[in-house]
Formats: C-alpha cells, sequence, structure tokens
C-alpha cells in the first residue's frame, strides 16, 4: 500500500495521487452508476473550482445539508481543494437547531438538497451572513428569497483543471463536524486535513484493506464514522465506497450482496437489529470478510461472526480525535467485548474526578494523548473555554468512561454523564441497556437516571418493543431481576414508539430526561405496583 508523508495528507494531494496510481479503477458506486478514481479527481475538481468562481476562497465557511449522495463527497473534497472548511449538517435539523449550527458555524454559503429547502428558508431571515446558496435539486422554497440561489449543476459545470495543490496544507481545517449533542450543546470540532486523512491510513493499514475491497457505507456522511473511517480508508486503501442512501434493514443484505461488499461499518443498534431480522439465504451469500462494529459487546461478536460469517472488529474514537483503540480480527476472542488497545498512536490514562491515575481494572474517565501530530482536531469553533477544558492537564478529556485490564485493553462502560448512582452503588446505564436487550420482546431500550428521594438517582428506562409485542411493565421488571444485579433493577418503566435520535443513530438521552422528569409521577412505577426485588 502506498504511503504519503504528512506534508501530502491532505484531500486534494490524496485524490491527485490516486488519479495517478489507480484512475481506472473504481471509487465509488452509487446504484447502477461507476466513478472511477480519474472521475472522482476530475469531479471534485469541478466543484472546487465552481466554488472558486462563486468566490469561496481558502478559509470560508461553507454549511452542507443532503443526505447520503456522491455530491456530498465531491462537494466536500472539493472544498478541501480550496481550502474552503466544509460543514456537514445533521439533516434531522431543523428551527432553532439549524439556526444554531449556521450561525455558530459562521457559514458563508449553504448547499443544501431541495429535499431540505423550506426547513433553510424558514431560519434564512435570522442569518444576515448568508450570501447565497446552492440548491441540489429543484425547489419552489426560494422563489422569494434575497440572497443568489443557484443551482447545483453549476459548480459541476466548471472546468476540471486541477487547484494548486500546495496552497491547502495538511494542517489547514477541513471541516467544521458538530458533535451529536446528546449530552448538552453540540460543539463544532476544527478538524484539519491531516486528521481524517489519517484515520483512513490508519484503518485500512489496521484493518487490512486493499484495492480489491469494497466498503459498503450506509452511515450518514456528515458523521465521520462514514465520511473517514469508511470513505477515507478506502481512499487510501484505493478500494471501493459502495455508497447507499441510509440504513434498510430489510434491504441490508440483498444490496451487501449486489454491491460486492467485504465490509461494513455498524452501529451496536444495527448489529442488533441484523440479528433479528428472519434467517435469510442473501445473509450468508455475501462476500463481506469483516465488520466494524461500535459498540460490540461479547455477545454480538460470537452471534454476529457465527450467524453471518464473518470478522468482527471495533474500536474507540470521537469526533474530536482518531482511533484511539483498536481490536482488529487477528486479537484474542475473549477481548472482543473491548475497544481494544493503542497501536502506537496515543497514550491512555484512566482518572478520576480530580484527574489522578487509577489502577488497572478501576472504572474512571478515559483521557488521551496523541502520539503523532495533527491527527486531532485543532479546537471546538468559538469555544476556547470548551476547548481548554477539554485539554485539561494536557490530556484530551472523553467524557467516556471505562478501564485499562492488566494487558492495556480499553473496556468502555459508559458516558461520564450517563452513569447512575443508586443507593452508593455506580450502574453503568449502558450495561442495563445490554441486558433488557436480551429480552424477546424488545427492540431497543434507553437507561436513564431520573431524581430520587435522598438526591442520588432512580433508574428509569423507555423501552421500544418489536412489531406486536405487548410485554407488561411487570413482565420486563421480572426479566431484569432474572438478569441483573438487584440494584440495577429500573424503578421507572416506560413504552414508547421509538427513541429520540440524531441522524447518526445516537440516542438523544437529554430529551429522555427532559420527558421523563417532567412525566415522573405518571410513569409506571414498580414500587408503587408493589413489586418488591430479591436481592
Amino acid at each position: 500500500m502506498q504511503d504519503y508523508p504528512l506534508q501530502q495528507r491532505s484531500i486534494g494531494h490524496l485524490l491527485a495521487a490516486k488519479a495517478a496510481e489507480c484512475g481506472g479503477s473504481v471509487c465509488l458506486t452509487w446504484g447502477q452508476q461507476r466513478f472511477t478514481y480519474a472521475d472522482a479527481h476530475a469531479q471534485t475538481n469541478r466543484a472546487a473550482n465552481g466554488f472558486a468562481a462563486l468566490g469561496i476562497r481558502k478559509g470560508d465557511h461553507v454549511a452542507l445539508m443532503f443526505g447520503n449522495h456522491p455530491e456530498f463527497l465531491w462537494i466536500a473534497w472539493g472544498l478541501g481543494k480550496i481550502g474552503a472548511v466544509a460543514v456537514p449538517l445533521n439533516t434531522a435539523a431543523r428551527g432553532d437547531l439549524l439556526h444554531y449550527f449556521l450561525a455558530q458555524s459562521d457559514a458563508a454559503w449553504i448547499v443544501v438538497d431541495a429535499e431540505f429547502a423550506q426547513r433553510l428558508v424558514e431560519v434564512l431571515p435570522q442569518l444576515p451572513h448568508v450570501k447565497g446558496i446552492i440548491c441540489r435539486g429543484a425547489s419552489d422554497a426560494f422563489a422569494s428569497c434575497v440572497v443568489p440561489v443557484i443551482a447545483c449543476a453549476t459548480l459541476f459545470a466548471a472546468d476540471d483543471r486541477t487547484p494548486p495543490l500546495d496552497a491547502v496544507a495538511f494542517s489547514d481545517p477541513a471541516f467544521i463536524i458538530y458533535t451529536s449533542g446528546t449530552t448538552g450543546p453540540s460543539k463544532g470540532v476544527v478538524s484539519p486535513h491531516a486528521q481524517g486523512i489519517n484515520v483512513g491510513r490508519y484503518c485500512a493499514e489496521q484493518y487490512g484493506y486493499g484495492s480489491d475491497d469494497v466498503l459498503y457505507v450506509c452511515l450518514p456522511l456528515f458523521h465521520v464514522n462514514a465520511l473517514w473511517y469508511s470513505c477515507n480508508a478506502a481512499l487510501w486503501a484505493g478500494a471501493t465506497i459502495a455508497l447507499a442512501p441510509r440504513f434498510s434493514a430489510s434491504q441490508f443484505w440483498a444490496d451487501i450482496v449486489r454491491t460486492g461488499a467485504t465490509q461494513f461499518n455498524a452501529l451496536g443498534v444495527m448489529a442488533s437489529v441484523l440479528l433479528k431480522l428472519p434467517v435469510s439465504e442473501a445473509e450468508r451469500r455475501h462476500r463481506v470478510r469483516q465488520s466494524m462494529v461500535v459498540p460490540l459487546s461479547k455477545q454480538t461478536f460470537r452471534e454476529f461472526s457465527d450467524r453471518f460469517g464473518l470478522q468482527v472488529t471495533s474500536l474507540f474514537a470521537a469526533t474530536e480525535t482518531f482511533a484511539v483503540t483498536i481490536y482488529r480480527a487477528d486479537e484474542p476472542p475473549d477481548k472482543a467485548a473491548s475497544a481494544g488497545h493503542s497501536h502506537g498512536l496515543s497514550d491512555l490514562a484512566i482518572v478520576d474526578d480530580d484527574d489522578q491515575p487509577l489502577p488497572s481494572g478501576s472504572v474512571g474517565e478515559i483521557l488521551v494523548r496523541p502520539q503523532q501530530p495533527w491527527i486531532s482536531m485543532l479546537g471546538y469553533y468559538k469555544m476556547p473555554e470548551a476547548t481548554l477544558a477539554a485539554h485539561r492537564n494536557l490530556w484530551f478529556h472523553t467524557g467516556d468512561r471505562g478501564y485499562l485490564d492488566a494487558d492495556g485493553y480499553l473496556w468502555f462502560v459508559d458516558r461520564k454523564k450517563e452513569s447512575i448512582r443508586r443507593r452508593g452503588e455506580n450502574i453503568s446505564a449502558y450495561e442495563v441497556e445490554m441486558l433488557i436487550a436480551k429480552h424477546a420482546d424488545v427492540l431497543e431500550v434507553a437507561a436513564i437516571a431520573v431524581p430520587a428521594e435522598g438526591g442520588e438517582d432512580d433508574v428509569m428506562v423507555y423501552v421500544v418493543c418489536k412489531p406486536h409485542a405487548t410485554p407488561s411493565e411487570a413482565e420486563l421488571i421480572a426479566f431484569c431481576a432474572d438478569n441483573m444485579s438487584y440494584f440495577m433493577v429500573p424503578r421507572y418503566v416506560a413504552f414508547i414508539d421509538e427513541l429520540p435520535k440524531t441522524a447518526s443513530e445516537k440516542i438523544e438521552k437529554y430529551k429522555l430526561k427532559q420527558m421523563a422528569v417532567r412525566d415522573l409521577t405518571a410513569l409506571w412505577d414498580r414500587e408503587r405496583a408493589g413489586i418488591k426485588i430479591v436481592r
């Protein structure tokens, strides 16, 4: 596999190099369409030159609001070629949240899919800094728009000459990517070119991706899992990106077979959904050799690998960082529920609330210190205090809790703010969820802390049942009592049609907490129901 020095780890250099090395190889598939590496280089050049013709320059911020589509990549990478900064937006954003993203990021231009045009029009009057809009597809929503509205096709009508590669450095900002904001206001992570490129490089090397691989991408491109850990990994390896509009459980294995995929990334909830599908012929007719599942439980590891006949890998990472630890296919199976270990990119520490190191096996906050330059974020956009707080005492504070075992493997426990303290016991919301998810009638579950008498917490769970399943609250509590420590058994249970999620499938627990606190006296309460848990 060809390597490139740090000075060439910008998207412009990488695409130009791949066009020269393997220009005739397929870079991306989209349905029946095929784009070679030469096509990808040309398309991103056209986008870059199209933006430049509109007066967009190095350092300008351009927001992107549309779903998975090849043009998302051509535009994001084209902006990178001229040193402009792409701001991918969660397509679920609307109203105040959408306004927040666009205002906080100082986006001068917005590229939007016609599907989301009306949402944009509703917030534009409060965005005087926006200079223009580029729309993909036709929409009447912009009929009375006071800023210029340009068809996306205009960008790709520009010439395909390569912008000057050395005008953009590996250390220049490439993206502002907003964290999911599940525990508070979203922060804009400013990422240099080398950060995302290094993620792709590292994944390709550690997981052994090659030019014959086809990486299936159904997670949203505005999230780094898809953008860096799949697309950039494929670019580095000279492999093929098989892009899909979204995750569809019913079409998943047919899509995998049709595209000839050899690898895909999955969230833990996706793996759970796939395991609950009826057995099909396609699920073993595929070419997939490897799947990266995050987070990964030991049970999921066994069931997923055995049922679907593939290698399961995992890692620990954040938008602000890189692949901090990796669990590879050749690691010991008894470490499968871990996030792997550091392979030389970082130092790790587990600390208490005072940043004091904890011994092996003790649970604390996970701290990270990179061992290579330019593989982490530059900071949070316009949030210097938050940036400094995150890097307190010269370590990046992830806000996640876990422990290191005697062999240096990292075991994720939960988010620091999602741990539940009940009657002197610390409870992992993640573990409560994993145990309840084993119930035959449960599709999804989210555990949260709610206020309890005496100043500590009680455990509350929101449960999504499988279609046509109607378990009672008492039945679920009995299952919990049989499968977890007495102090973990939820006090409150609520059945819900669907969990609130970001478009990257992260559960928005802060919304659940707001609902629970508001409705606490009306919720089903096992203590009020007279159910006692035997210790």
